[in-house]
């Protein structure tokens, strides 16, 4: 029997086994052609190294640490970020140098009912070191004053107003700035009122 009744010549099976592999071969090379142009590309920094577009880059820089703003009028506006109600927390902040103030600073005698300055310091850098405790009560964006005076001068007064957001305590942990620790938590009540009355 003639190779052709077997099953077709020799050459027929190589041309067909050619042509089918050589199908697979350009269909590999057109499927990575299509990767190529439509795949995901990575970036050769590592995530993270450059600002996302909705983030100015003054505030990629410091939105990890506590922000201190000086006003037109003299005062100070200091940022703490997210805290959690029935908190209390220690911040400690950086004042640029206040010439009236320098090393006679001290705070005003009567605190704030959630906001008291604990100590002032010079800080080795210029300015003033101010450390306080802060007690969160409700939520939102809250906005606690303090009041520095000098020993040696009656007429000089700053003030610092602390802006905190604050959520409730049971909608998460938040991440903390530099500067900024939790030093305690009130006991929760059944009613929103709460006992407590401001520090002694």
């Amino acid at each position: 029997m003639s190779g052709d009744a077997k099953g077709g010549s020799p050459r027929t099976s190589r041309r067909c086994f050619s042509c089918v592999w050589g199908g697979l071969i350009r269909r590999r090379k057109s499927r990575r052609g299509c990767a190529k142009a439509g795949g995901v590309r990575f970036a050769e920094e590592p995530l993270g190294a450059g600002p996302p577009s909705h983030v100015h880059f003054d505030e990629k820089l410091h939105d990890s640490v506590v922000m201190v703003t000086p006003e037109e009028d003299g005062n100070f506006m200091v940022k703490v970020g997210f805290l959690k109600t029935q908190h209390r927390y220690e911040i400690v902040f950086t004042l640029p140098d206040v010439p009236a103030l320098r090393k006679d600073a001290c705070p005003a005698p009567v605190p704030s009912p959630h906001l008291r300055i604990t100590n002032i310091t010079p800080a080795p850098e210029g300015g003033l070191k101010v450390t306080c405790e802060y007690m969160a009560q409700q939520e939102g964006v809250l906005c606690e004053e303090a009041l520095l005076l000098s020993e040696t001068n009656q007429d000089v007064c700053v003030k610092v107003k602390v802006q905190a957001r604050v959520m409730d305590r049971h909608q998460g942990t938040p991440m903390l700035l530099e500067g900024v620790r939790c030093i305690g938590v009130e006991l929760e009540y059944d009613s929103e009122q709460s006992d407590w009355q401001g520090f002694d």
